[in-house]
C-alpha cells in the first residue's frame, strides 16, 4: 500500500480490549488522542501515559446490567453505581491516570421520560464522582441513537458534565462503508445529508441543532468507532467487523492493494472529517485486541500497521 501523506493531528484513537503489544508500538507515536477500554489494571493505565501523557484514558466499570429505564430511581441508581466504582476509581494510579469514566454501555431510551430518568442518573454520578475528584464520560449511546428530538430531555446530564469538566461519549458505527448514511451515500436514490449522517458523523445533528445553540456543545469522545454489520437499513451482505466485508469489498471492485487497507482508507475519511469540528477529542476504532466474541473487528495485523504509518505522519500540534 502506498504510505498516507502528512496531515493534521489525527483523532484516530483504540478500543483496547486487553493488554497487547502493539498497543505500546502505537502509543510511541506519541500520536495516539483517545484509548478506551474494559482493562483498567492501574499499572497498565500509569504505563500508558508514561509512554503517551497527552492520551485520553476513558475507563468503563465492566460487567454492568442494563438499566431499567423504564421504572428505576435515577438518584438510588446513581448513588449504587458511585458505591461501586469509587474503590476502583480512586485507587492512586487510575485516580491519576484514567481521565474520565463511563457508566452504563449504550443505554435504549424510547421516550422523553426515560431520557429524563437517564439524565437525571447522569447528573447525579458526574456530581458524585466530582466530589472524589473522578471525572465522567456521560451519554455513551449506540451508533444512531439517540433519536434527535430526545436530546433537549438529556440536557441536565450534559449541564452536569459542563459544570464539572466531563465530556460526552457516541459510539458511531456504520455498514457496509464507515460513510453509508452520511451525505449522498443512502438508501434512498437522491437523498443526501451534506457533511452530516444518519450513523457516521449523526454527532454534527445533535450539536447543530441542540447542543451549540444551547450553549451545551462539550467535548465528545467517540468511544467506539468502525465497521459494524448490525447497523439496520443498509445495503451489503450480513457480517459484524469490518473483516466480514473484505469479499463485498472485493467484489465491489473497491479494493486496489488490500481489505486492511481499504478500511484503512475508511478510517482516514473519517478523522479527516472529526478534524473539522475542534470539539470532537478523538475516536476509539474498534477493536485492538479485541474482546471476545468480536475476532471480525480486530485491527491487530496489517490493520494496525498501516494505523501506525498513518499516526506517525499525523502529529499532534
Amino acid at each position: 500500500p502506498t504510505p498516507f501523506p502528512p496531515g493534521p493531528a489525527t483523532r484516530l484513537g483504540l478500543f483496547v480490549g486487553y493488554q497487547h503489544p502493539k498497543l505500546l508500538e502505537l502509543l510511541h507515536t506519541g500520536n495516539v488522542p483517545l484509548v478506551k477500554t474494559l482493562e483498567y489494571d492501574a499499572n497498565l493505565m500509569e504505563h500508558i501515559k508514561q509512554i503517551s501523557p497527552n492520551t485520553t484514558i476513558v475507563a468503563r466499570y465492566t460487567p454492568l446490567k442494563q438499566l431499567e429505564l423504564a421504572t428505576m430511581d435515577p438518584a438510588a441508581e446513581a448513588r449504587q453505581f458511585v458505591e461501586m466504582l469509587l474503590p476502583i476509581a480512586t485507587e492512586p494510579k487510575r485516580l491519576a491516570n484514567i481521565d474520565v469514566w463511563e457508566a452504563y454501555n449504550e443505554p435504549t431510551v424510547r421516550n422523553p421520560e426515560e431520557m429524563k430518568r437517564l439524565a437525571d442518573f447522569e447528573a447525579e454520578r458526574v456530581r458524585l464522582l466530582a466530589q472524589a475528584g473522578v471525572r465522567s464520560c456521560i451519554g455513551n449511546f449506540a451508533t444512531g441513537e439517540p433519536a434527535l428530538e430526545l436530546w433537549p430531555h438529556f440536557f441536565s446530564a450534559l449541564q452536569a458534565a459542563k459544570e464539572h469538566n466531563g465530556v460526552l461519549g457516541l459510539h458511531e458505527y456504520s455498514a457496509p462503508y464507515l460513510w453509508f448514511g452520511s451525505g449522498p451515500y443512502q438508501l434512498q436514490a437522491g437523498q443526501d445529508e451534506g457533511d452530516e449522517g444518519w450513523l457516521t458523523l449523526r454527532y454534527r445533528k445533535a450539536y447543530r441543532r441542540y447542543l451549540q445553540p444551547n450553549g451545551l456543545d462539550i467535548p465528545l469522545l467517540i468511544t467506539e468507532t468502525g465497521i459494524d454489520g448490525q447497523v439496520l437499513n443498509r445495503p451489503g451482505p450480513s457480517g459484524l467487523g469490518w473483516q466480514d466485508f473484505a469479499d463485498f469489498w472485493e467484489q465491489e471492485g473497491r479494493i486496489r492493494t488490500t481489505a486492511a487497507d481499504f478500511y484503512m482508507e475508511q478510517l482516514a475519511w473519517y478523522d479527516a472529517e472529526l478534524v473539522l469540528d475542534s470539539y470532537v477529542g478523538g475516536a476509539a476504532i474498534y477493536a485492538l485486541a479485541a474482546p471476545t466474541g468480536w475476532a471480525s473487528f480486530e485491527i491487530v495485523g496489517s490493520c494496525a500497521d498501516l494505523l501506525q504509518q498513518y499516526l506517525a505522519v499525523h502529529p499532534r500540534r
